[in-house]
């Protein structure tokens, strides 16, 4: 019953959508667009597609800004086109925005605000923000979600799949671009941007991340008047980066360094990192701190993404394309027809052309667009946040560059990663994963035991072969017996590994950390030349 239930859902959807589906249509058709199903060579211009999605409005507007970031499915003329997507419409009216508030909040705007300006600060496609203050008298500003939205979004991305479906029907060659997953992962965070209580959780955890960092200022939650629809910040009085380097041009190397460190540390130590940090969400605050604003648009990576990453880098900067390539894969997905020698020799060719440049034209995002665009050659599927991050690099560095040309940013990046390096080798660090490795062992000595004498039980009684349950049980012991020993030998493996990891700390972190490891590596050898002489030992005797 369930799979009619599915399609009768199925078919609700597409007639929902049908008269917009046939907008679409339209709208496509007038600027050409649906010869780009043959192949690239039949595509518009970049500016014809620039213009249609602006046509189609909100959500094609935000599907072209994600398109923006897919440097390995797009030439760098659909790119820049791409991003000078207007986003920008006309105001709500203050019925409007009284009335999404007080349905917010459930009371009436008067009893929440002192004043509240009714000309909004700026009006993009989802929302648009007002300056205010509290009863209390804090100054704020509001974000307010414009309405309908859900409902326009739903309409549009029931149709964009149909189109989809339809076109990987009639030119089979579509499928290679992953399109459902493309239209999947756009509507998934598309919605997540629509939700202004996840925005806000998003600033509460970058403020924590980067509390102890000076000279930075990012506008905490005001969390009584903040919702799904509508979220109230402390306002900010503040000027764009790019403009106030102008008139103050002697903290220009003070604000980049800033930037840096807060980029990078969100990404490789907190794994939660601002996506667009572009000069119109990156100001500096009237006291002279830099502000970073708007978390409609974060990245998300995990402690083994972002594990891969750092992996990652290190083999760009060494050209290791075997290493490189390891590392790409832990980030990404590969299907299993992926050709893994073809993807090490696609990869190699991108590092040559790395190292190739001089040190001043390095581009991090540069070097992850090259990645992304070799890896979809190959059908590895790029996670998502993948592209937030490619994005983010290439925004930065080229925010950094139009600020200051002539500024170190790989000397900044170099000094960064060092002081991530030794924080990751600080004792704190060292103990908590230490911890971790006790307690995976711990598990793995419980269960071992258990899991191997039921796997040899099951292969005892079942069809793979004539063998002899005595055999079977001999073996069982033996493993058993083997497996009682192995507390001890993992014990001493995680001495002497954590020994060599601190060892292998960089000497600017401190020699403390050499010391140390030297002491856990001389008891983890000393442990293990004792376990072999028992071993030993036992051998001898059995004989």
């Amino acid at each position: 019953m369930r799979m009619p239930a599915m399609i009768q859902l199925e078919k609700s959807r597409l007639l929902h959508a049908a008269p917009r589906l046939m907008q679409i249509l339209r709208v496509l058709i007038k600027h050409k667009f649906l010869r780009a199903l043959r192949g690239k060579n039949h595509w518009p211009p970049p500016n014809e597609v620039r213009e249609t999605f602006e046509e189609l409005g909100l959500t094609f507007l935000k599907l072209g800004q994600v398109l923006a970031m897919r440097r390995d499915l797009l030439s760098d003329a659909y790119i820049d086109e791409l991003e000078q997507l207007h986003d920008q419409l006309p105001a709500m009216g203050i019925d409007t925005v009284r009335m999404t508030i007080e349905t917010e909040l459930g009371i009436a705007l008067t009893e929440v605000f002192a004043s509240f300006s009714e000309t909004p600060l700026a009006a993009a496609t989802i929302a648009q923000v007002h300056e205010a203050t509290l009863l209390d008298g804090r100054h704020v500003a509001v974000k307010i979600q414009r309405p309908g939205l859900e409902k326009i979004i739903s309409t549009d991305i029931a149709a964009l799949t149909y189109l989809v479906k339809v076109g990987e029907t009639l030119f089979p060659h579509l499928r290679a671009l992953d399109l459902p997953v493309l239209i999947r992962e756009f509507a998934n965070s598309l919605n997540s941007e629509t939700d202004f209580s996840r925005e806000a959780d998003s600033i509460r955890l970058v403020r924590t991340a980067v509390a102890e960092i000076p000279n930075l200022w990012i506008p905490d939650v005001v969390a009584g008047c903040s919702g799904k629809t509508m979220l109230t910040l402390d306002f900010c009085d503040c000027e764009r980066i790019d403009f106030y380097v102008k008139r103050h041009p002697e903290t220009t190397s003070r604000l980049i360094n800033t930037l840096v460190r807060v980029m990078l540390q969100t990404i490789f130590e907190n794994g939660l990192f601002h996506a667009d940090p572009h000069p119109g969400n990156v100001r500096v605050h009237i006291d002279g701190k830099l502000s970073i604003l708007d978390f409609g648009m974060i990245g998300e990576l995990d402690e083994q993404m972002r594990e891969s990453l750092t992996d990652l880098l290190a083999a760009v900067v060494k050209g290791d394309a075997r290493q490189a390539t390891d590392a790409y894969l832990g980030l990404a997905m590969a299907s299993e027809s992926v050709n893994r020698a073809a993807l090490t020799l696609d990869i190699k060719a991108v590092l040559y052309e790395i190292h190739r440049s001089t040190l001043s034209d390095v581009s991090i995002g540069d070097a992850f667009a090259l990645l992304l665009r070799a890896g979809c050659r190959h059908r590895v599927h790029n996670p998502a946040d993948f592209f937030h991050l490619t994005r983010a690099f290439v925004i930065m560095e080229s925010m950094i560059r139009q600020l200051d040309p002539n500024f170190d940013y790989i000397g900044a990046f170099h000094e960064q990663i060092s002081r991530l390096t030794a924080q990751r080798f600080s004792l704190d660090e060292v103990k908590e994963k230490t911890g971790r490795v006790v307690l995976d062992l711990e598990r793995l000595m419980i269960d071992a035991p258990g899991d191997t004498r039921r796997i040899l039980r099951r292969l005892a009684e079942g069809n793979l072969g004539r063998v002899h349950a005595p055999v079977m049980e001999n073996l069982g012991g033996r493993a058993t017996r083997y497996l009682g020993r192995l507390p001890v030998v993992l014990n001493t493996s995680a001495i002497l590994v954590t020994g060599g990891l601190m060892i292998t700390a960089p000497r600017d972190v401190g020699m403390w950390h050499h010391y140390t490891g030297e002491v856990m590596v001389t008891a983890g050898i000393i442990s293990t030349i004792i376990i072999s002489l028992k071993a030993l030992s036992r051998n001898r005797g059995r004989g």
